[in-house]
């Protein structure tokens, strides 16, 4: 501007360029003269460069923005035509859907409805538009006049109802309208909270159903009416005043009512006089009762009484009410039951009597059983006690001679004579012994004992005479403790240890212990001749040697018999492995001791039968040999046990059929009268009442027995029978009934 003012274009160019000389030379001096000026002024222009440049990068941005913005119109545009298509869409959809359809917002706002929304209802279709508020719905309805309230409800009513029901989440109900037109209304909250309602006419349905109903009952009744004529019981059905309704011939049978004098409507009272005349009670009549019963206006409980018509025909009565205050009346012929009842009743009269009289018979068995025992019992201790005092007096007055004879043949003579009084003391002894453990009375003191230490004492009693025969005893002593009574688990390995250094005769007897887990297993082993298979029960039996031959010096076969009974009581195990021609073994497992805590040193007397107690058990007793049935039953008896005792099969299923009582326990004989086994009686038994916890009690003692009752699932009470064993067999049957 400032060029065009001071230069005129049409001066030539030398002018021109002068001119703007002196302007420049004019312009530098100024700039010289003012360098403050100067250099604000370029600040200025510096900004003004910069600001600039912000304003061209802000007008790009600015019109980037413009176009994203009108980019995201026309997105905008195109959605809101797809949404409107989307809308036109469902709503075509909703308008095609036969049922009544309408959607509220979560804010209970009606967003849209098809046009069979409220068809039903023509007075308030009008008003069902979008933006209605539910509650303004609800009121709208129940004020419509195709709307069929319920009796003695109002339109407030019904609309809380509803409105009650509009809080559920998913909830179905019928509207009826007027003209017998019905509605069923299905009403679904959303996720979001939006409610959806479907009106769906179901008129024709429950048309239908009436009808199909309907149909129903009247198959219903005939079949009642066929029901009720083929039961065996009188039947009458009366409504709440007392009026028969229903009925069924039996009754008037049984009551030996005219069929002409009983029908349909006939008042309870009149059929009451038809038949008193002919009934008979024993006790106070309760006909007044059941007038009573049938007048009253509360609820009635069942009522039920018996009753008799002439001298021998006995009926049971039972009425009851119906929901509708109607009531049923049934009659019952329990001639049949009275008459069992009553030969029931005489049996169990004759069955006490007959149970007293064995009561008494077995009481007085019993005594003089137990006096026998009992007799029996100081006879062997005082016999014993005698012979063992001038026995012993013998043998001492025998030591004192013996050094003084100075020939051989003297000594020997001596020797064996003192080896007969040895033998006699033994078996005295031994008597003593058996006599104690049969009577049930033994007492045993159980506490810790050191094996180690009655292994070695042992080892030392029996190495001399070991050493006699020419026979290496190995005894193995382990530093072990266990539980048993000192005297008497010394006496049964003095008489496994005597009786293998008996029966061997070259070789060697070996005594071990072998540990399991809590118990310690005491094996005496031998060389001798073995025992076979056969004898391996029989041997445990007083007086039994295998060798025949042998003298009464060496004993009379009660050495096992005292080991059987005595581990028997103590509950040490015993068992025998043999082989014939290589030797024998017996087995004696006793419990070990707990290191930790002693255990007491008291007195625990066992007195078997004496003390066990069955209370209530009844065990079914088959066994042919009467000493050997009334021992047991004497044995049972007294612990309580309710003994049915029977010499055979056939008398034990008559029994068991004629007093219908099953057994807790069963004791069967194996071999009993004309061949009859126990395991068939067993079996045949089983078949009548069902498994029952049985012992098959034989003396038998072969595999044979053993495989018989394997095969039906029995285990075998060897003869003669163990008191200790017979109490843990019925402890375990208790426990199963």
């Amino acid at each position: 501007m400032i060029s065009q003012s001071l230069i005129n274009p049409t001066d030539p160019i030398e002018r021109q360029r002068d001119k703007l000389m002196l302007i420049c030379d004019a312009l530098m001096r100024r700039t010289e003269q003012i360098d403050d000026d100067r250099g604000a002024a370029y600040t200025q222009f510096q900004r003004a460069v910069l600001l600039e440049e912000q304003v061209r990068e802000r007008t790009r941005d600015l019109e980037h923005a413009l176009d994203l913005l009108n980019e995201s119109n026309a997105r905008l545009a195109t959605a809101n035509k797809e949404t409107e298509k989307a809308r036109s869409d469902l709503a075509s959809a909703i308008e095609t859907i036969q049922e009544g359809f309408a959607l509220f917002d979560a804010d209970e706002t009606l967003i849209l409805c098809n046009s069979r929304f409220g068809m039903h209802m023509p007075d308030i279709r009008s008003q069902l538009r979008p933006g209605l508020l539910f509650d303004d719905y609800v009121r709208i309805v129940s004020k419509s006049r195709y709307l069929h309230l319920p009796d003695s409800t109002d339109s407030t009513q019904w609309a809380a109802q509803r409105m009650q029901r509009h809080g559920e989440e998913h909830v179905m109900f019928n509207v009826r309208m007027i003209w017998d037109r019905w509605v069923q209304v299905s009403e679904h909250r959303m996720p979001g909270g939006q409610t959806v309602i479907m009106q769906t006419d179901i008129s024709d349905i429950i048309r239908m159903e009436r009808m199909e109903r309907g149909r129903l009952m009247d198959d219903q009744a005939k079949l009642i009416r066929a029901t009720l004529e083929h039961i065996n019981q009188g039947v009458g059905i009366f409504d709440h005043n007392g009026r028969l309704v229903g009925f069924n011939q039996r009754l008037a049978q049984l009551m030996s009512i005219p069929l002409t004098q009983i029908r349909i409507g006939l008042d309870f009272d009149i059929i009451l006089k038809l038949i008193e005349n002919d009934i008979s009670i024993e006790g106070p009549s309760p006909t007044g009762g059941l007038v009573r019963w049938v007048r009253k206006t509360d609820r009635r409980m069942p009522i039920r009484f018996e009753f008799r018509r002439g001298e021998t025909r006995w009926f049971d009565l039972f009425a009851e009410e119906m929901p509708d205050k109607g009531f049923v009346i049934s009659i019952t012929d329990i001639t049949t039951e009275k008459d069992a009842a009553r030969t029931l009743s005489e049996s169990n009269e004759l069955l006490e009597q007959r149970v007293t009289e064995r009561t008494l018979e077995l009481e007085d068995a019993l005594a003089v059983a137990e006096r026998a025992i009992a007799s029996r019992s100081r006879f062997v201790a005082a016999a014993s006690h005698d012979l063992l005092q001038p026995l012993s007096a013998a043998t001492l007055y025998l030591s004192s001679i013996a050094e003084e004879l100075g020939e051989a043949r003297h000594r020997e003579v001596v020797d064996k004579a003192q080896n007969a009084l040895t033998s006699v003391q033994d078996i005295i002894e031994a008597l003593l012994d058996i006599s104690k453990l049969e009577s049930g009375r033994a007492a045993v003191d159980v506490h810790q004992i050191d094996l180690g230490k009655l292994l070695r004492r042992l080892e030392d009693e029996f190495q001399p005479l070991a050493q006699r025969k020419g026979l290496e005893l190995r005894v193995i002593a382990p530093n072990l403790r266990i539980k048993s009574d000192a005297t008497y688990i010394r006496r049964i390995l003095q008489n496994l240890i005597s009786n293998a250094i008996r029966y061997t005769q070259t070789g060697r007897v070996l005594v071990g212990v072998r540990l399991t887990r809590r118990s310690a297993r005491i094996e005496v082993w031998d060389t001798g001749p073995g025992i076979p298979q056969s004898e391996h029960e029989v041997i445990f039996r007083e007086f039994h040697r295998l060798n025949a031959r042998s003298s009464a010096s060496e004993g009379l076969g009660l050495g096992l018999a005292i080991v059987d009974r005595a581990c028997a009581l103590l509950r040490h195990p015993l068992s025998v492995e043999s082989t014939v021609g290589k030797g024998t073994c017996f087995k004696v497992t006793v419990p070990l001791a707990d290191e930790n805590t002693l255990l007491p040193k008291g007195r625990l007397t066992v007195t078997a039968h004496t003390t066990w107690r069955h209370d209530g058990l009844v065990v079914l007793l088959v066994e042919n040999d009467l000493d050997m049935r009334r021992a047991l039953t004497l044995l049972l008896e007294k612990w309580n046990v309710e003994v049915l005792d029977v010499s055979s099969g056939e008398e034990a299923v008559r029994l068991i059929t004629e007093i219908d009582l099953a057994p807790d326990a069963m004791l069967v004989d194996f071999q009993l009268d004309d061949g009859e086994l126990g395991t068939e009686v067993i079996t045949r038994i089983r078949d009548l009442i069902g498994p029952v916890p049985t012992r098959l009690i034989t003396a038998n003692r072969t595999p044979e027995v053993q495989a018989n009752s394997a095969k039906i699932g029995v285990e075998v009470l060897n003869k003669p029978i163990d008191p200790i064993s017979l109490h843990l067999f019925l402890e375990t049957a208790a426990s199963r009934t």
